[in-house]
């Protein structure tokens, strides 16, 4: 099925990859931008196609039948977006247990575009003790790049501009929905 997948997205698709960073046994893949649903068919093609699975985030609106089993069984963790609940708490907390974490969080948590991004993925990497790896999805040159891990010290301030400035030289589908 690997080569199924890698035929798909880097031959029919055309899509080309700049990932520099070994993947650990545990970490949390920051994605940006975030701009479109094929974001998420690009981010499971490309795991697939290179032999990893991992968990990823997703409003719970999504997770109703028959959709929510497939979901689930390919990873996906509800979230409640209304309700602020201890889901950063009890995500790294499963990570620490665990031999092998992986989760891709969206930093922007929508499509549309926001300047306030989310923190939880650097709270569950912060309190788990994992990196969180800078993966962009570049439409314009139709790269998947990832060439810088960040080890969150808890000077959240400065690291998010860093991951932010990181993240400018990409465009997302739609590139008016992705903002600094």
């Amino acid at each position: 099925m690997q080569r199924f997948y890698r035929f798909i997205l880097y031959r029919l698709m055309g899509w080309q990859v700049n990932v520099q960073i070994p993947l650990p046994k545990k970490y949390i893949i920051a994605l940006a931008p975030h701009t479109s649903n094929w974001d998420f068919v690009l981010g499971q093609l490309y795991s697939r196609a290179e032999g990893f699975r991992c968990g990823f985030m997703m409003k719970k609106e999504w997770f109703f039948w028959p959709l929510g089993p497939i979901f689930r069984r390919m990873g996906g963790v509800p979230v409640q977006r209304s309700k602020h609940t201890s889901l950063t708490d009890q995500l790294a907390d499963i990570a620490r247990r665990q031999d092998t974490f992986n989760l891709c969080i969206t930093p922007e948590g929508t499509r549309k575009p926001v300047t306030e991004w989310k923190r939880g993925f650097y709270y569950i990497a912060l309190k788990a003790e994992i990196p969180i790896l800078l993966f962009g999805l570049d439409y314009a040159k139709k790269r998947i790049i990832c060439t810088r891990a960040i080890i969150p010290t808890g000077d959240i301030e400065t690291q998010m501009k860093e991951i932010k400035d990181y993240f400018r030289e990409f465009q997302g589908k739609h590139p008016e929905k992705f903002a600094i």
